[in-house]
């Protein structure tokens, strides 16, 4: 089981970024996707989490309104659409996937894939 995210990089204030996260191994359609992040010096915070159908999302309050969570079974993706970045965004972003869950606890989360650098220059 792999999960792996992609799509980081560097932007300037007010831009966007496309993460993905590609997962194999096992039935992707059997848990929930959750995004997280780690600023340099900071614990892991939630950022946005999916429902198996992808009916429901959470987010967090810092990203409500300019991060998207979606998913694609058939395509075993979860995607995190940012836009409006801002300095305070600059994190590691990694997805992780819950098989039982729908939170917002990165400790009920199972499996985790290496994270995707995002900085956001002010």
């Amino acid at each position: 089981v792999q999960l792996q995210a992609s799509g980081g990089g560097l932007v300037e204030t007010g831009g966007s970024l496309r993460l993905s996260c590609t997962t194999s191994g096992h039935t992707f359609g059997n848990y929930v996707m959750g995004w997280f992040r780690q600023a340099p010096g900071k614990e892991r915070e939630f950022v946005a989490a999916i429902t198996w159908s992808g009916v429901s999302t959470l987010y967090a309050d810092s990203v409500k309104g300019r991060f998207t969570i979606s998913r694609d079974n058939a395509k075993n993706m979860a995607y995190l659409q940012t836009n409006s970045l801002k300095p305070e965004d600059t994190a590691v972003y990694y997805c992780a996937a819950a098989a039982s869950v729908f939170c917002t606890t990165s400790r009920a989360y199972e499996l985790w894939g290496q994270g995707t650098l995002v900085t956001v220059s002010s």
